[in-house]
Formats: C-alpha cells, structure tokens, sequence
C-alpha cells in the first residue's frame, strides 16, 4: 500500500516485482469517458501494449453497470484471489483478521453544497501519524460504544472491527473521491449504527481544536470517514486467499489511478508512458522467457482481460492479419 501522503490508498497489497511464475498487470483507469482523457489518450504511443494485445489471447470481460459499488481493477483482484467482486473484504484480508467483521476507513473532509455533498480528495488532508494518532484517540471512544475497535495502518487507511460491520455492504473509495457521497453511502436499514456514528463525528470535530489547529496551518479540516473494503473472511476463506495470492504477482500500476481520479490527464498520459516501459516491459520480456502472464485493462465501469494460452494456427493468422488494438478496446472499458 502507498505510504506517502500525497497518495490516495489502495485497499490491498500491491506486488512490485514478479516472485511467481504467473506476472499479472492490471491498468487501473486505463481509459475513460472524460474527453480530456480523450484527447490525450490520440497522443499516446504504448508500443508494449501493442505488443500484447497481438499475442494474448482474451480471457474474460468483466461489464457492470454504473450503480456497482466496487471499481472494476478491484473486481479483477477479487476474482484472482477467490474473495467476492460484490464486497471483496481488502481490509480482513489485509490485516488476516478471521471471523470477524471489518473495514478500512479513511478520513475525509466533506463539502456540503446546494444539491450534494462532496468528497473533497482525502490525500489533500497531508495527514501525518502524529496528527492520526491525535484522531483516533478523540474517535476511539465513540467507536467503541458501538463494539468497533479503530488501528492505524498508516495515516490515511486505518483498520476498524466489530460485529456492527456484520452485513454493511461499502462502496470502493475511488467511487466517491471528487464525487457526490450520497448515492454510495451504505443502506440505512443494514448500517444505521454507521449514519449514527457519521453524524456523531461530525458534531464531534466541528469547531474542535484538533480542526483549528489545522486550519491555522493552513490544513482542511477532517469532518467525516469513509468505509470501504468491509467484509468477513472465514479462516478456511483466508487461508484460500492467501494462497492464491501466492501464486501470482499482482501488479497494479497505480500512478494511472491516481492521475485519473483527480482528472489530471497530463499526468495520466505520463502514467501511460511510464507504464508501457516499465510493467507492460516487463510481462512482455516475462513472457518471451517462458512465463505465463495476465493482463487486465480496466475503466470506470468494465475490465477487459487477456492471458497467455495455446493458441490455434487460426488464431495466431488473426492476430496477424487482424490484430487486437488498444484504440479498438478503450471505448468498451
């Protein structure tokens, strides 16, 4: 997971390089419907991409409609390592918390205007470990009434665990960052312990000194949390995971999130060219040695996977007279 504070955190671990004989890439935002994303998506030359679309075959489609909570690159993950694409549980996971309900929460800051309130980009907070800890000591106390137990992973994810997380379905971060958080809220007849507690922390730091103190330091104030990941995992399910995990190197190329969902499409053209040299590099050497090698594109709705396999002499004449092109792909994601 991303340390800095200038990054917003993924919800599991991510692989760097390959220690299996599997290697796995997956291209979180990869494309999207934005038209500056677009316009500088015609710019781009990826080469590596190219490469293996030729010569991978396609091996699953994953489509969902606007309304599902979990983004597609965390469906991808949660198929490869036999969690729920419905409610992946990152943070049990994660942590190897058995039969027991948790989450990840991220504190935020929320803007409440005319007609919506929004999540402002928690990595903005530039929240340190000592003024996290300051947090969790003033929250601490209200979670616990409810039989919720708050730890700090590192400042902008903690690990909060209880029996009032039983049956509370979240919605990934990256579907509320910059974004309205009412339609992803989690239902009130399964977490109205949860929408007691969001109203309590609000009341709770509005105007505390914890808030001052930040805002003359030029700091936005935090005022609310987000919940994602939650799940419960069984010890034989996290043992299972845990071992398909060890089978294959994941590898999410993060910086393309990163730049996308704060739409900055300079640095996501960046991200792209970077990415083409470094892991899609990679998996192709990977692969022409003899590895088996996965490749998953992913948008805002749809994921698009392709992966090594025997291949018929049909086939391989297709990939040559017809090829498979990104510029083909990146509208279906």
């Amino acid at each position: 997971m991303p340390s800095s504070s200038s990054a917003l955190p993924l919800p599991f671990l991510n692989g760097s390089a390959p220690t299996a004989k599997h290697l796995h890439v997956v291209l979180p935002y990869a494309a999207m419907p934005d038209i500056s994303c677009q316009h500088w998506l015609q710019k781009l030359s990826l080469p590596n991409l190219e490469h293996l679309l030729r010569h991978l075959p396609a091996s699953h489609i994953d489509q969902a409609t606007g309304e599902h909570t979990i983004a597609p690159h965390e469906r991808v993950l949660a198929s490869a390592w036999g969690l729920s694409r419905q409610q992946p549980a990152w943070a049990s996971l994660q942590e190897g918390i058995s039969d027991t309900p948790c989450a990840w929460l991220t504190p935020c800051h929320w803007t409440a205007g005319a007609d919506q309130v929004r999540m402002d980009d928690p990595a903005s907070l530039h929240l340190n470990a000592q003024d996290a800890q300051t947090l969790l000591e003033l929250l601490q106390p209200w979670f616990l009434e409810d039989g919720l137990t708050l730890r700090i992973v590192e400042p902008h994810l903690w690990c909060v665990s209880g029996s009032a997380l039983a049956h509370v379905q979240t919605a990934s971060l990256d579907r509320v960052v910059l974004r309205d958080v009412t339609p992803w809220l989690p239902s009130a007849t399964t977490a109205r312990q949860l929408h007691r507690l969001h109203s309590e922390v609000q009341m709770l730091l509005y105007n505390h000194e914890f808030n001052a103190a930040r805002q003359a330091a030029r700091l936005q104030p935090i005022n609310a949390f987000w919940l994602h990941g939650a799940g419960q995992l069984s010890a034989a399910q996290l043992q299972q995971a845990r071992s398909q995990q060890a089978q294959s190197t994941i590898q999410v190329v993060d910086t393309l999130r990163q730049s996308a969902l704060r739409q900055d499409w300079q640095a996501w053209q960046l991200a792209w060219q970077h990415a083409d040299a470094g892991p899609l590099a990679a998996l192709r050497t990977h692969i022409a040695n003899g590895g088996q090698g996965s490749l998953s594109l992913c948008g805002e709705l749809h994921a698009r996977s392709f992966q090594t396999a025997p291949r018929s002499i049909s086939a391989k004449l297709k990939s040559i007279f017809s090829p498979q092109r990104f510029a083909d792909l990146h509208q279906a994601l």
